[in-house]
Protein backbone atom coordinates (compact mmCIF):
# COMPACT_ATOMS: atom_id res chain seq x y z
CA UNK A 1 0.00 0.00 0.00
CA UNK A 2 1.49 3.92 -0.65
CA UNK A 3 0.17 7.30 0.31
CA UNK A 4 -0.81 9.60 -2.61
CA UNK A 5 -0.10 13.15 -3.11
CA UNK A 6 -2.22 15.78 -4.74
CA UNK A 7 -2.03 19.54 -4.49
CA UNK A 8 -4.45 21.97 -5.56
CA UNK A 9 -2.16 25.30 -6.69
CA UNK A 10 -5.17 27.24 -7.55
CA UNK A 11 -6.74 26.75 -3.89
CA UNK A 12 -3.33 26.05 -2.31
CA UNK A 13 -4.23 22.95 -0.63
CA UNK A 14 -2.48 19.44 -0.40
CA UNK A 15 -4.18 16.31 -0.03
CA UNK A 16 -2.70 13.14 0.96
CA UNK A 17 -4.47 9.91 0.83
CA UNK A 18 -3.61 7.22 3.46
CA UNK A 19 -4.04 4.14 1.77
CA UNK A 20 -5.39 1.61 4.19
CA UNK A 21 -8.03 -0.62 2.03
CA UNK A 22 -11.06 0.26 3.70
CA UNK A 23 -9.68 2.33 6.23
CA UNK A 24 -8.17 4.71 4.44
CA UNK A 25 -8.76 8.77 4.43
CA UNK A 26 -7.70 11.57 3.22
CA UNK A 27 -5.57 14.16 4.93
CA UNK A 28 -6.24 18.04 4.00
CA UNK A 29 -3.77 20.80 4.45
CA UNK A 30 -3.90 24.39 3.62
CA UNK A 31 -5.63 27.81 4.52
CA UNK A 32 -9.72 27.24 5.47
CA UNK A 33 -9.57 23.19 4.90
CA UNK A 34 -11.65 23.41 8.52
CA UNK A 35 -14.90 24.18 5.94
CA UNK A 36 -15.00 20.59 4.12
CA UNK A 37 -16.33 19.28 7.98
CA UNK A 38 -19.93 19.99 6.94
CA UNK A 39 -19.06 17.68 3.47
CA UNK A 40 -16.98 15.00 5.27
CA UNK A 41 -19.75 13.99 8.20
CA UNK A 42 -23.02 14.61 5.93
CA UNK A 43 -20.72 11.57 3.56
CA UNK A 44 -20.38 9.56 6.60
CA UNK A 45 -24.07 9.75 7.12
CA UNK A 46 -23.57 11.44 10.33
CA UNK A 47 -27.12 11.91 11.95
CA UNK A 48 -25.26 13.90 14.94
CA UNK A 49 -22.20 14.97 15.74
CA UNK A 50 -19.91 15.68 19.36
CA UNK A 51 -17.12 18.37 19.10
CA UNK A 52 -14.16 17.90 21.46
CA UNK A 53 -12.73 21.20 21.01
CA UNK A 54 -9.22 22.83 22.86
CA UNK A 55 -9.89 26.05 20.85
CA UNK A 56 -12.75 28.81 21.05
CA UNK A 57 -16.45 28.19 19.44
CA UNK A 58 -15.73 31.17 17.16
CA UNK A 59 -13.32 29.40 15.40
CA UNK A 60 -15.12 26.32 14.79
CA UNK A 61 -16.68 25.07 11.29
CA UNK A 62 -20.09 24.26 11.20
CA UNK A 63 -20.81 20.76 11.38
CA UNK A 64 -24.61 20.69 9.77
CA UNK A 65 -25.32 18.97 12.19
CA UNK A 66 -27.18 18.93 15.76
CA UNK A 67 -23.81 19.06 17.67
CA UNK A 68 -22.74 18.94 21.52
CA UNK A 69 -19.81 20.61 22.15
CA UNK A 70 -17.32 19.68 24.98
CA UNK A 71 -14.32 21.61 26.05
CA UNK A 72 -10.68 20.29 26.37
CA UNK A 73 -7.52 21.42 27.57
CA UNK A 74 -4.39 20.62 25.25
CA UNK A 75 -1.48 19.38 27.58
CA UNK A 76 -0.47 16.31 29.38
CA UNK A 77 -2.11 16.12 32.57
CA UNK A 78 -5.57 15.84 30.56
CA UNK A 79 -4.46 12.56 29.06
CA UNK A 80 -5.52 10.27 30.87
CA UNK A 81 -8.45 7.66 32.01
CA UNK A 82 -9.83 9.39 33.67
CA UNK A 83 -10.59 12.44 30.63
CA UNK A 84 -11.53 9.35 27.90
CA UNK A 85 -14.41 7.66 30.86
CA UNK A 86 -15.36 11.54 31.23
CA UNK A 87 -15.85 11.95 26.85
CA UNK A 88 -17.76 8.68 27.46
CA UNK A 89 -20.11 9.55 29.69
CA UNK A 90 -20.82 12.88 27.91
CA UNK A 91 -21.02 11.06 24.62
CA UNK A 92 -23.70 8.08 26.93
CA UNK A 93 -26.00 11.37 27.84
CA UNK A 94 -26.24 13.02 24.38
CA UNK A 95 -27.32 9.64 23.32
CA UNK A 96 -24.49 9.57 20.26
CA UNK A 97 -25.09 5.98 18.50
CA UNK A 98 -22.77 4.46 15.84
CA UNK A 99 -24.29 6.40 13.48
CA UNK A 100 -22.70 9.52 14.35
CA UNK A 101 -19.50 11.13 14.43
CA UNK A 102 -16.96 12.77 16.67
CA UNK A 103 -15.05 15.42 15.88
CA UNK A 104 -11.72 16.42 17.68
CA UNK A 105 -9.83 20.09 17.42
CA UNK A 106 -6.99 20.58 19.55
CA UNK A 107 -3.05 19.91 20.04
CA UNK A 108 -1.69 16.17 20.04
CA UNK A 109 -2.74 16.06 23.11
CA UNK A 110 -6.81 16.38 22.44
CA UNK A 111 -6.59 14.45 18.96
CA UNK A 112 -4.79 10.94 20.90
CA UNK A 113 -7.58 11.10 24.12
CA UNK A 114 -10.45 12.11 21.55
CA UNK A 115 -9.25 9.57 19.23
CA UNK A 116 -9.24 6.85 22.10
CA UNK A 117 -12.39 7.80 23.24
CA UNK A 118 -14.22 7.26 19.67
CA UNK A 119 -12.41 4.46 19.33
CA UNK A 120 -13.76 2.63 22.77
CA UNK A 121 -17.64 4.23 22.93
CA UNK A 122 -19.81 1.42 21.07
CA UNK A 123 -16.76 -0.19 20.19
CA UNK A 124 -15.75 2.59 17.80
CA UNK A 125 -17.59 5.96 16.41
CA UNK A 126 -16.19 7.61 13.13
CA UNK A 127 -13.85 10.10 14.08
CA UNK A 128 -12.38 13.72 12.51
CA UNK A 129 -9.33 15.17 13.41
CA UNK A 130 -9.08 18.97 13.23
CA UNK A 131 -5.35 19.53 14.48
CA UNK A 132 -4.83 22.90 15.40
CA UNK A 133 -0.81 23.20 15.96
CA UNK A 134 2.08 22.49 14.01
CA UNK A 135 3.39 19.55 15.98
CA UNK A 136 -0.82 17.87 15.96
CA UNK A 137 -0.83 18.43 12.04
CA UNK A 138 2.50 16.86 11.13
CA UNK A 139 2.77 13.87 13.64
CA UNK A 140 -0.39 13.49 16.00
CA UNK A 141 -3.21 13.77 13.96
CA UNK A 142 -1.87 11.05 11.91
CA UNK A 143 -1.50 7.51 11.50
CA UNK A 144 -4.50 6.10 14.27
CA UNK A 145 -2.29 5.50 17.15
CA UNK A 146 -4.44 6.72 19.92
CA UNK A 147 -3.40 6.96 23.20
CA UNK A 148 -3.10 8.48 27.40
CA UNK A 149 -0.55 8.63 29.63
CA UNK A 150 -0.37 6.62 33.07
CA UNK A 151 2.35 7.82 35.78
CA UNK A 152 4.88 5.00 34.72
CA UNK A 153 4.91 6.42 31.30
CA UNK A 154 3.60 8.60 28.20
CA UNK A 155 1.12 6.71 26.17
CA UNK A 156 0.99 2.94 27.46
CA UNK A 157 -2.88 3.13 27.15
CA UNK A 158 -4.09 3.28 23.58
CA UNK A 159 -5.02 1.28 20.73
CA UNK A 160 -5.30 1.85 16.86
CA UNK A 161 -8.07 3.81 15.50
CA UNK A 162 -7.61 5.61 11.81
CA UNK A 163 -9.84 8.69 11.73
CA UNK A 164 -11.91 9.00 8.72
CA UNK A 165 -10.57 12.17 8.05
CA UNK A 166 -8.12 14.59 8.87
CA UNK A 167 -8.12 18.70 8.53
CA UNK A 168 -5.24 20.23 8.75
CA UNK A 169 -6.09 24.03 8.55
CA UNK A 170 -3.19 26.18 8.31
CA UNK A 171 -5.56 29.30 9.48
CA UNK A 172 -5.53 27.55 12.88
CA UNK A 173 -1.56 28.06 12.84
CA UNK A 174 -1.66 32.29 12.87
CA UNK A 175 -1.93 32.50 16.69
CA UNK A 176 0.81 29.94 18.12
CA UNK A 177 3.21 31.81 19.93
CA UNK A 178 6.83 30.56 18.92
CA UNK A 179 7.36 27.68 21.40
CA UNK A 180 4.61 25.89 20.04
CA UNK A 181 6.28 26.68 16.40
CA UNK A 182 9.32 25.06 17.68
CA UNK A 183 7.53 22.36 19.24
CA UNK A 184 5.81 21.52 15.64
CA UNK A 185 9.39 22.02 14.30
CA UNK A 186 10.86 19.53 16.41
CA UNK A 187 8.98 16.89 14.46
CA UNK A 188 9.90 18.00 11.00
CA UNK A 189 13.50 18.10 11.91
CA UNK A 190 13.78 14.41 13.00
CA UNK A 191 11.83 13.58 9.27
CA UNK A 192 14.89 14.73 7.68
CA UNK A 193 16.35 11.69 8.48
CA UNK A 194 13.62 9.41 7.92
CA UNK A 195 12.74 10.24 4.74
CA UNK A 196 11.19 13.53 4.01
CA UNK A 197 14.21 15.29 2.46
CA UNK A 198 15.68 18.49 3.14
CA UNK A 199 12.45 21.02 3.99
CA UNK A 200 14.55 23.68 5.36
CA UNK A 201 13.25 27.18 4.17
CA UNK A 202 9.92 25.32 1.98
CA UNK A 203 7.09 27.20 2.25
CA UNK A 204 4.86 25.99 5.03
CA UNK A 205 2.19 23.66 3.65
CA UNK A 206 5.10 22.11 1.61
CA UNK A 207 6.65 21.10 5.16
CA UNK A 208 3.20 19.79 6.78
CA UNK A 209 1.98 17.99 3.38
CA UNK A 210 5.44 16.51 3.15
CA UNK A 211 5.78 15.29 6.75
CA UNK A 212 2.14 13.74 6.27
CA UNK A 213 3.22 12.31 3.03
CA UNK A 214 6.31 10.71 4.58
CA UNK A 215 4.18 9.28 7.74
CA UNK A 216 1.28 8.41 5.37
CA UNK A 217 3.80 6.05 3.29
CA UNK A 218 5.43 4.58 6.37
CA UNK A 219 1.81 3.87 7.95
CA UNK A 220 0.76 2.65 4.85
CA UNK A 221 3.27 0.09 5.06
CA UNK A 222 3.23 -1.10 8.85
CA UNK A 223 -0.14 0.20 10.29
CA UNK A 224 0.37 -1.65 13.83
CA UNK A 225 4.12 -1.13 14.12
CA UNK A 226 5.49 -4.25 13.63
CA UNK A 227 8.71 -3.07 12.09
CA UNK A 228 8.78 -0.32 9.45
CA UNK A 229 6.76 2.10 11.51
CA UNK A 230 9.26 2.11 14.23
CA UNK A 231 11.33 4.70 12.26
CA UNK A 232 8.88 7.05 13.30
CA UNK A 233 10.56 6.92 16.72
CA UNK A 234 13.17 8.56 15.23
CA UNK A 235 14.95 11.02 18.69
CA UNK A 236 11.45 10.05 20.70
CA UNK A 237 13.60 7.57 23.06
CA UNK A 238 15.57 9.83 24.43
CA UNK A 239 13.07 12.62 23.86
CA UNK A 240 10.15 10.95 25.95
CA UNK A 241 13.03 10.79 28.79
CA UNK A 242 14.10 13.95 28.39
CA UNK A 243 10.07 15.07 28.74
CA UNK A 244 9.42 13.12 31.77
CA UNK A 245 12.76 13.99 33.66
CA UNK A 246 11.97 17.79 33.33
CA UNK A 247 8.35 17.55 34.30
CA UNK A 248 7.34 17.99 30.79
CA UNK A 249 9.07 21.80 30.73
CA UNK A 250 10.65 20.60 27.71
CA UNK A 251 7.87 20.67 25.28
CA UNK A 252 7.65 17.22 23.12
CA UNK A 253 9.00 18.28 19.65
CA UNK A 254 12.04 20.25 22.18
CA UNK A 255 12.94 16.79 23.49
CA UNK A 256 12.56 15.14 20.01
CA UNK A 257 14.95 18.10 18.78
CA UNK A 258 17.67 17.10 21.02
CA UNK A 259 16.93 13.26 21.10
CA UNK A 260 18.15 13.33 17.66
CA UNK A 261 21.31 14.76 17.80
CA UNK A 262 21.64 12.10 20.21
CA UNK A 263 20.60 9.77 17.68
CA UNK A 264 22.92 10.92 15.33
CA UNK A 265 25.73 11.27 17.66
CA UNK A 266 24.63 7.21 19.04
CA UNK A 267 25.01 5.96 15.44
CA UNK A 268 28.43 7.07 15.04
CA UNK A 269 29.37 6.13 18.20
CA UNK A 270 28.12 2.35 16.76
CA UNK A 271 30.22 2.97 13.57
CA UNK A 272 26.95 3.74 11.54
CA UNK A 273 27.34 6.87 10.07
CA UNK A 274 30.28 9.04 9.64
CA UNK A 275 31.38 12.31 11.52
CA UNK A 276 29.67 14.41 8.63
CA UNK A 277 26.04 12.60 9.05
CA UNK A 278 26.10 12.64 12.78
CA UNK A 279 26.92 16.50 12.65
CA UNK A 280 24.27 16.73 10.12
CA UNK A 281 22.05 16.08 13.04
CA UNK A 282 22.84 19.00 14.78
CA UNK A 283 23.37 21.13 12.23
CA UNK A 284 19.45 20.79 11.22
CA UNK A 285 18.19 20.93 14.47
CA UNK A 286 20.04 24.30 14.90
CA UNK A 287 18.59 25.66 11.61
CA UNK A 288 15.05 25.31 12.68
CA UNK A 289 15.85 27.31 15.97
CA UNK A 290 15.63 23.93 18.04
CA UNK A 291 17.54 23.13 21.45
CA UNK A 292 19.80 20.89 20.79
CA UNK A 293 22.02 20.90 24.26
CA UNK A 294 20.76 18.34 27.43
CA UNK A 295 19.09 20.29 30.12
CA UNK A 296 20.92 20.97 32.89
CA UNK A 297 20.58 18.96 36.33
CA UNK A 298 19.41 16.22 34.74
CA UNK A 299 21.42 13.16 35.79
CA UNK A 300 22.33 10.71 32.73
CA UNK A 301 21.60 7.80 34.82
CA UNK A 302 17.65 9.02 35.48
CA UNK A 303 17.57 9.46 31.39
CA UNK A 304 19.19 6.03 30.93
CA UNK A 305 16.53 4.58 33.27
CA UNK A 306 13.89 6.33 31.60
CA UNK A 307 15.17 4.95 28.29
CA UNK A 308 14.52 1.33 29.37
CA UNK A 309 10.81 1.87 29.98
CA UNK A 310 10.76 3.67 26.25
CA UNK A 311 7.70 1.48 24.03
CA UNK A 312 10.27 0.39 21.90
CA UNK A 313 12.86 -1.32 24.60
CA UNK A 314 11.77 -4.75 23.97
CA UNK A 315 14.85 -5.65 24.68
CA UNK A 316 17.22 -3.76 27.12
CA UNK A 317 17.56 -0.32 25.03
CA UNK A 318 16.42 0.00 21.56
CA UNK A 319 16.87 3.56 19.08
CA UNK A 320 15.53 4.17 15.94
CA UNK A 321 19.15 4.76 14.13
CA UNK A 322 20.33 5.81 11.23
CA UNK A 323 22.77 3.70 8.88
CA UNK A 324 23.79 2.68 5.83
CA UNK A 325 20.43 0.93 5.06
CA UNK A 326 18.89 3.85 6.43
CA UNK A 327 16.77 4.26 9.70
CA UNK A 328 16.01 1.33 11.48
CA UNK A 329 15.47 0.09 15.00
CA UNK A 330 18.86 -1.58 16.87
CA UNK A 331 18.04 -3.60 19.81
CA UNK A 332 20.16 -4.51 22.98
CA UNK A 333 22.07 -1.15 22.71
CA UNK A 334 25.36 -1.50 25.63
CA UNK A 335 24.21 1.02 28.46
CA UNK A 336 27.87 1.91 28.81
CA UNK A 337 27.42 2.86 24.86
CA UNK A 338 24.85 5.33 25.97
CA UNK A 339 26.39 6.84 28.98
CA UNK A 340 29.56 7.65 27.23
CA UNK A 341 27.94 9.34 24.23
CA UNK A 342 25.31 11.26 26.93
CA UNK A 343 28.19 12.25 28.96
CA UNK A 344 29.61 13.78 25.50
CA UNK A 345 26.95 15.46 24.72
CA UNK A 346 26.38 19.71 25.51
CA UNK A 347 24.75 20.42 28.05
CA UNK A 348 22.76 23.88 28.94
CA UNK A 349 24.55 25.88 31.39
Amino acid sequence: MTATTATTAAAGVACIDVDLGERSYPVYIGAGVRHRLTGILAGLGARKAVVVSARPRSLLPDTGLPTLHLPARDGEEDKSLATVERMCRDFAEWGLSRADAVVSVGGGTTTDSVGLAASLYHRGLPVVHLPTTLLAQVDASVGGKTAVNLPQGKNLVGQYWQPSAVLCDTDFLGTLPEREWRNGYGEIARAHFIGTGDLRGRPLVEQIAASVACKARIVAADERDASLRHILNYGHTLGHALERATGFALRHGEAVAIGTVFAGRLAQELGRIGQARAAEHEEVVRDYGLPHRLPAGVPDAELVALMRLDKKAMTDLSFVLDGPRGPELVASVPKEVVRSVLARMPRED
